[in-house]
């Protein structure tokens, strides 16, 4: 098995779900972020997520969206990500997961990306924006490399999308909770989200992880309630570094205590 195929056998012989942590790279800086992605670890999250800022990040709610300006602003970038990843897995074999958008990735050149990713042990690769139908060349270099694309889906996926996501999917699915960004919610979607997710589960035959709007303990256990393999915590995440005001062991603390809070 793989890190991340490991990583949910592991979670399913003790009976608890995943805890993937997001992370955006570089706010406050480059440096923190490896420290703060550290202390998520030692924290108890399972998977990390490494966020590529990018200045328009459609997906993401105001929160992270600061966050990616500040870190661009502070000279992170995806090349300052797939850096991370690489001195992360130096010291862990937590899965790694290179979070990001499209363009960068179009930019530097899909299959030169694929490549810096895999050379820097990180596990798989997370595009918002790039639907199953794209990326061909991504998709092509990132399976001889073994790494794995994890596919977003949605409430509003249709079955053929679903099936179209499924034929390239691989690692686990990112299935987002509400038709919205992150961390903008002010709806209670976690009921029918954990009953989606089963089900998304078991058609497309890969772990199911959680996200958008899971920023209590109470949240992650009604969306895991009914097989969901996983959440994704993100918002809380980055609202708690954002709180330190560039205190960088206030930072680390603060989301290891998110981390600890959700996982308990």
């Amino acid at each position: 098995m793989n890190r991340i195929e490991a990583c949910f056998a592991r979670a399913r012989e003790e009976g608890r779900p995943v805890l993937v942590a997001y992370l955006c790279i570089g706010d406050p800086s480059v440096e923190a972020s490896l420290a703060i992605a550290r202390a998520l670890l030692a924290a108890g999250a399972d998977i990390l997520e490494l966020g590529a800022p990018f200045s328009d990040p459609t997906a993401d709610g105001p929160v992270i969206a600061r966050a990616s300006q500040r870190a661009i602003e502070h000279g992170s970038s995806m090349r300052a990500a797939i850096e991370v990843g690489r001195q992360l897995r130096a010291t862990t074999d937590a899965p790694l997961v290179l979070f990001g958008y499209a363009n960068p990735i179009i930019v530097r050149g899909e299959r030169e990306t694929v490549r810096a990713v895999a050379d820097a042990g990180i596990d798989a690769m997370l595009v918002v924006d790039l639907p199953p139908e794209e990326g061909q060349d991504l998709r092509d270099e990132a399976r001889a490399r073994s790494v794995d694309v994890i596919p977003l889906l949605t409430p509003t996926s249709s079955s053929s999308r679903i099936e179209a996501a499924k034929r390239v999917a691989s690692g686990f699915v990112y299935y987002v909770s509400v038709t919205g960004v992150t961390g903008a919610t002010t709806m209670d979607p976690f009921d029918a989200a954990a009953q989606a997710a089963a089900d998304l589960r078991g058609a497309m035959g890969l772990p199911v992880v959680i996200g958008f709007g899971i920023d209590s303990a109470d949240k992650a256990r009604r969306a895991t309630s009914k097989g969901a393999d996983g959440v994704v915590v993100g918002t809380a995440i980055v609202r708690a570094i954002e709180s330190a005001q560039n205190d960088v062991a206030a930072a680390s603390e603060n989301a290891a205590a998110v981390v600890r809070s959700i996982r308990g």
